[in-house]
C-alpha cells in the first residue's frame, strides 16, 4: 500500500506540474494581473541606486520606526501610518540585484518536487478516509486544493492589495492543479483498504 501511495503522489504531482506549465506558458492564467512598469529604465536605475546588492522583500512606504524597532516604537509609528498611506504610493517590492537568473533546470526541478510533495501529503490524508468512489477521492483532493488556494491568496489580496484578477487566476491555477492530481491519484488509489484512523474505525 505504501508503494501505491508513493506512486499516486509522484504521478499526481507530475499531472499537477504539467497543468502548471500549461497555465503559465499556454493559457494566460500565469500572466493575469501582472503588468510591466512604464518608464522601466528610470525606475530600475533608481532601485539599483537605492538598494544596490541587497536582495529582499520591501514594503513601501515603511513605518519609519527604524531597524529592529521595539513594540512601543512600532505601535507609535502605526499611529502615523494611515496618513502616510493616504499621501504616498504603497505596495510590496521583491528586489534582486543584477545577475538574477530566469527559468532554470534547478527551479523547474524544485517546482516539480514541491508539487509531488503536495500531492503525496494530500494522498496520505486521503488514505486515512473511508472514501471508496473515484469521484469522492477526486473531490477530496480538490477540497484540499481549495484550502491551499485560500490559505495564502486571500490574505495577500486582503492585506497587501494583490490584484483581484491575479488572485482569482492563481487560485484557479492551484485548484485545477489539485483536480489534475486528483484525477490521476484517485485512479492509482482505487480498490484499496483504508489505512490509519479509517481502518481502526471499522
Amino acid at each position: 500500500m505504501a508503494k501505491r501511495i508513493l506512486l499516486a503522489g509522484v504521478l499526481g504531482g507530475l499531472a499537477m506540474f504539467i497543468w502548471a506549465s500549461i497555465a503559465h506558458m499556454v493559457v494566460p492564467l500565469g500572466s493575469t494581473g501582472v503588468r510591466e512598469i512604464p518608464n522601466e529604465a528610470n525606475v530600475l536605475g533608481a532601485m539599483q541606486s537605492s538598494l544596490g546588492q541587497t536582495s529582499g522583500l520591501y514594503i513601501f512606504p515603511g513605518l519609519g520606526a527604524g531597524s529592529n524597532p521595539t513594540t512601543a516604537q512600532r505601535n507609535a509609528a502605526m499611529k502615523d501610518y494611515g496618513p502616510k498611506l493616504a499621501a504616498n504610493p504603497s505596495g510590496l517590492l521583491i528586489y534582486h540585484p543584477p545577475g538574477a537568473k530566469g527559468i532554470t533546470g534547478g527551479k523547474l526541478g524544485l517546482e516539480f518536487l514541491t508539487e509531488v510533495v503536495e500531492t503525496l501529503l494530500a494522498v496520505l490524508l486521503l488514505a486515512q478516509t473511508r472514501l471508496e468512489s473515484y469521484a469522492g477521492k477526486v473531490g477530496f483532493l480538490v477540497l484540499v486544493g481549495i484550502i491551499a488556494a485560500l490559505a495564502t491568496n486571500i490574505p495577500y489580496w486582503n492585506w497587501y492589495g494583490f490584484p483581484g484578477n491575479y488572485t482569482a487566476a492563481y487560485m484557479t491555477t492551484q485548484i485545477v492543479g489539485y483536480l489534475s492530481a486528483g484525477l490521476v491519484a484517485a485512479a492509482v488509489m482505487k480498490n484499496r483498504e483504508p489505512l490509519g484512523f479509517a481502518a481502526t474505525a471499522k
